[in-house]
């Protein structure tokens, strides 16, 4: 079906032919193979491409088209779980609404999403995401930030995220949550796992080895900042 699905799309848009086999395989699958579908998937996903990142389906977003963003430390990358998947920390309660300028936020997003991508050893294809929520408050609540990044996410990167685990929720981000739930596409919502305080070191420590449990978290991983190589 592979075959099918690039000679369908390609006939369409002939930069199709930039999208490589396992690309077009996640497509597929995101769309229960059904060619058709997993074809309008993948020509939308090619044309946001073009326009959204340098060079298009083969470019990169540069560093400097997120500059602000990165400033604010608002994700880290981590080891891998102990499938072999690389794994994305977020600290949602560094976004601030107010300052939000949303053109960057969707850029880092992509930024974000590249980077995580490309770590993703052979013979894997997912990764594994770390959404840390300590601190958060109304001041950093952004359903419609929120949202852009899902869609995207689930748009653009069909099945790429193995699981999300949410750590350090405060209750009231539930009200936000419940919000930004209905954009979530049934086959990812199950991805996202809440975790209690009580249970995150065994959480942890089941999902990856010591040596890749950040310190953060009591583990013996150093995390540093993200960089513009």
């Amino acid at each position: 079906k592979v075959a099918e699905l690039k000679a369908m799309a390609e006939a369409q848009d002939p930069h199709v032919k930039e999208v490589d086999n396992m690309t077009l395989r996640r497509f597929l699958r995101a769309r229960d193979h059904d060619v058709g579908k997993a074809s309008a998937m993948l020509l939308k996903f090619v044309a946001w491409r073009r326009e959204a990142v340098p060079g298009g389906v083969g470019g990169v977003m540069p560093a400097d088209l997120v500059r602000t963003e990165l400033s604010q430390d608002k994700a880290r990358m981590g080891g891998v779980d102990r499938a072999g998947r690389p794994v994305l920390l977020v600290f949602p309660a560094k976004h601030f609404s107010a300052d939000r300028d949303m053109a960057e936020h969707k850029r880092l997003v992509v930024y974000l999403l590249d980077r995580i991508s490309a770590r993703i050893p052979r013979g894997q294809d997912k990764f594994m995401c770390i959404v840390d929520l300590k601190g958060w408050g109304y001041a950093n609540s952004d359903v419609r930030a929120y949202i852009a990044a899902i869609e995207i996410m689930q748009g653009y990167y069909p099945e790429r995220l193995g699981k999300a685990l949410m750590v350090h929720v405060p209750y009231i981000f539930m009200k936000a949550w419940k919000m930004v739930y209905p954009f979530i596409d049934t086959n990812t919502r199950d991805k996202f796992v809440f975790v209690d305080d009580k249970n995150l070191e065994e959480t942890l420590r089941r999902e990856m080895d010591e040596s890749q449990v950040p310190e953060m978290y009591g583990g013996k991983l150093p995390i540093a900042p993200l960089t513009d190589d």
